[in-house]
């Protein structure tokens, strides 16, 4: 029979157990920027002929609707004009190439949450404009508001696998524009301190804007030295055309430093070829057209080279995200950016369902570890995004946090080394206990080589009936709403957050 004290010792041996699974490893087995790379889709043969036709198009159909002020640039630089189209030859494309800076520092407010762009570092980050949240409570879709984003910044602000924050949704309750761009900024100023990005429906927001990043950067001129936000722009609109207001955008970004993703977002079937060869020597050229665009208009500044090949489905023209057709295209966006040696950013984990349910998991999941293992530099919309992009969901930037832990230890790999490979570990098992729990060489790889979750479970399936049989999505909800309740970060001082206020239209 066991007495009381046994039983108290057991229910605190359990409590501690528990203790150690609930508390953060001592040290990260898995932390972002781990190196991609591994996965090729394409053979050089394959990279070669998608970059020479792409440079076909570039110097041979061109680019159309180019803005006068583009076009004059561009001529000067050595374009050539065939009608009402602009040519890109080869060696201004190449000369591009060879200026573009392979990478750079992509600043957050706070210095410890910088992230190093480029190479074959892999960082998971947000995009999207999603007009429909996944409400909390309801667990069903409204219009996404101002208050929704305030809420989605301070949650990833706790989330260690989200590198930087892109606006994930659009406050559908702002109407005007320009208010909108000022309290979307506002509102990443205010709740997180890591790298950040936005966009700018006109060329006439960025001024104020950028003072009011000065404001809290410490004075005027402050934001340009050390810029922490970057623009999301699409200069180019497929097939093969720019976009006049976003060509605007683009000169006044680059006149204020500000760093820019310029993104290419073609649609297999509808605005690029349906053959996913011919999609990627388009997605290739338009994307080159961008690089091309703000290399002549500023010479070496820094630029995501953000192709992001997009599907639809080609039964209802309804756009995909989720899908092997996406994850091999936006994979081999990132090995051909890479191989150009470019700073790369490609779409993924951008999933089709609705509900936090197995087609949520499978798509993202599928997707996401494929742009990572191919080396995605930033990968975009990994994090929150459902629906097709239509929507965004709380408990969804929980799971997908996550998630990103699981991808960055596959892309840890495996380190071999004398002491890893345990030639004295395994001797001294066979001939002692006959087993490694416990032992010296297991406890030193338990936390430094193992990622331990959070949401997933890994109960038995007894335990986990006698805790309710939680799902995922209601323990991620848990886990969001915690946060939510407990993380109210103001990154603004009050001096600055008046002088914002005196300046700018903030709700």
């Amino acid at each position: 029979m066991t007495s009381p004290t046994q039983s108290r010792a057991r229910r605190s041996g359990r409590k501690e157990r528990h203790a150690r699974r609930a508390a953060p490893p001592k040290v990260n087995p898995c932390p972002p920027g781990q190196f991609g790379g591994q996965y090729k889709p394409l053979s050089e043969h394959d990279l070669n002929a998608i970059f020479d036709t792409a440079l076909r198009l570039l110097a041979e159909l061109g680019m159309g609707e180019t803005p006068d002020r583009l076009a004059k640039a561009l001529l000067d630089a050595g374009a050539t004009r065939l009608g009402d189209r602009i040519l890109l030859p080869r060696t201004l494309v190449r000369s591009t190439l060879a200026t573009a800076p392979r990478t750079f520092r992509l600043h957050g407010r706070d210095p410890s949450r910088s992230i190093q762009v480029g190479g074959q570092r892999v960082y998971f980050g947000t995009g999207g404009a999603a007009v429909q949240t996944l409400d909390l409570n309801t667990k069903q879709y409204r219009a996404s508001t101002l208050q929704d984003l305030r809420d989605f910044t301070r949650l990833q602000d706790r989330l260690t696998n989200i590198s930087w924050f892109t606006r994930c949704c659009i406050a559908t309750d702002i109407e005007d524009t320009f208010k909108l761009d000022v309290n979307t900024a506002y509102t990443l100023l205010k709740n997180t301190t890591k790298p950040v990005a936005t966009a700018f429906t006109l060329a006439d927001h960025v001024a104020p804007i950028v003072n009011m990043l000065d404001v809290a950067a410490g004075g005027p001129g402050a934001f340009s030295q050390r810029p922490f936000l970057k623009a999301h722009i699409s200069p180019v609109i497929s097939p093969m055309r720019y976009a006049e207001d976003a060509v605007d955008v683009t000169f006044a970004c680059l006149e204020h430093n500000i760093p820019v993703s310029c993104i290419t977002a073609a649609q297999a079937g509808a605005t690029a070829p349906a053959t996913l060869a011919g999609f990627l020597a388009q997605s290739l050229a338009e994307t080159l057209a961008s690089l091309v665009m703000v290399h002549v208009i500023k010479p070496g500044h820094p630029m995501i080279f953000s192709n992001w090949p997009l599907v639809i489905d080609l039964r209802t023209g309804a756009f995909t995200g989720g899908g092997g057709e996406i994850a091999v295209l936006n994979a081999a966006s990132a090995q051909l950016s890479n191989w150009l040696g470019l700073p790369s950013g490609v779409a993924a984990s951008m999933t089709d369902a609705k509900a936090l349910d197995a087609q949520y998991g499978a798509e993202k999941a599928m997707t996401s570890l494929a742009a990572a293992l191919a080396g995605g530099n930033l990968i975009y919309e990994s994090s929150g995004m459902m629906a097709s992009l239509l929507g965004v969901s709380f408990e969804a930037f929980v799971l997908d946090d996550e998630m990103h832990a699981h991808t960055y230890r596959a892309l840890r790999g495996v380190e071999v080394t004398p002491e890893n490979l345990g030639f004295d570990a395994i001797c001294e098992a066979i001939m002692g206990e006959g087993h490694f729990l416990g032992g010296a060489h297991t406890l030193s790889a338990m936390e430094r080589d193992y990622f331990y979750p959070g949401i997933a479970d890994r109960d038995t399936p007894k335990t986990w009936e006698d805790k309710g049989a939680p799902d995922a999505w209601s323990v991620a909800r848990t886990k969001a709403q915690a946060i939510l309740d407990e993380h109210h970060p103001n990154y603004l001082t009050p001096d600055h957050d008046k002088d914002i206020r005196a300046r700018l239209p903030i709700l």
